[in-house]
């Protein structure tokens, strides 16, 4: 694994379903430079959840900006867990969009 790709991997796991197994296959497979994108961008996403929280973004009620910080870090975990990747699990669904119930990130 190459410094950058460390760097990209370079997160909090405790609050998502990480398996580094899957994020070692993504690396070295067809989506590779797709896998490294979803995981500059929930690097990004992260960023911004951080800003919001800290209320330099924030302008709803507190129980509206828990909520979103809630869904936008729930997408960041689903970039670095791969399911969105074109062959990901949240893409192979028969009604994408919606999330499986089994799907959560901590589950």
């Amino acid at each position: 694994m190459d410094e950058n790709d460390e760097r990209l991997l370079d997160f909090d796991k405790t609050e998502i379903d990480w398996r580094p197994e899957r994020a070692t296959e993504a690396l070295a497979g067809p989506y590779a430079d797709i896998y490294r994108n979803h995981l500059a961008i929930a690097r990004w996403i992260d960023g911004y959840a951080q800003r919001y929280q800290a209320n330099t973004l924030a302008t709803g009620s507190p129980e509206h900006n828990e909520g979103f910080v809630e869904g936008v870090l729930w997408m960041a975990a689903s970039l670095r867990q791969g399911d969105l990747l074109p062959d990901g699990h949240l893409l192979q669904q028969d009604q994408p969009g919606l999330p499986d119930q089994d799907s959560a990130p901590d589950s």
